[in-house]
């Protein structure tokens, strides 16, 4: 009886702590950004408080492709590059992909700095790495993504993200 309780109790400490580590916050520094898609529902969300409905996801997917295909069309130096399929067909924002690419797919940021000390503590824990880069400007989407640039390309991505 005794041997039962205390294993009932030992596996309630152990769900407890697992639960308490799942309730991290999540930080993270990525060669691959968030994808359209999910930022595009986030948003939705946030402005509707419901999901896109059949229609609405249908008109956003054929704008987004018409978006790209123009894009494509115009830079078609773009268009035969080897990484070009994580824009086109994952829609999503990568390391390397210039601002206009960045725009396409996720529309414009919520708020954006070149101030260095903003930047530092948009980065966190990255800054050493993110600063490595010579990057000049963050800009700022929903789920704490961050996007570092150098100039007019993406250098680095960072997120932080309180659950």
């Amino acid at each position: 009886m005794i041997r039962g309780v205390r294993r009932i109790l030992l596996v309630t400490g152990l769900v407890i702590l697992a639960a308490c580590a799942s309730a991290r916050v999540k930080e993270q520094r990525t060669t691959q950004g968030p994808m359209a898609e999910d930022l595009w529902m986030t948003s939705v969300i946030l402005a509707n408080g419901r999901e896109p409905s059949f229609d609405e996801r249908r008109h956003w997917t054929n704008q987004l492709e018409l978006k790209i295909s123009q894009y494509l069309h115009q830079h078609p130096e773009v268009a035969n590059s080897l990484d070009v399929s994580t824009f086109r067909f994952v829609r999503q924002v990568s390391v390397g992909q210039t601002k206009e690419q960045v725009l396409i797919l996720l529309g414009s940021p919520m708020a954006a700095t070149t101030d260095k000390a903003e930047m530092e503590k948009l980065a966190r824990a990255y800054w050493p790495a993110v600063k490595g880069t010579d990057a000049s400007e963050a800009w700022l989407y929903p789920a704490g993504w961050r996007l570092y640039f150098k100039d007019t390309t993406v250098v680095d991505i960072t997120q932080y993200l309180v659950p």
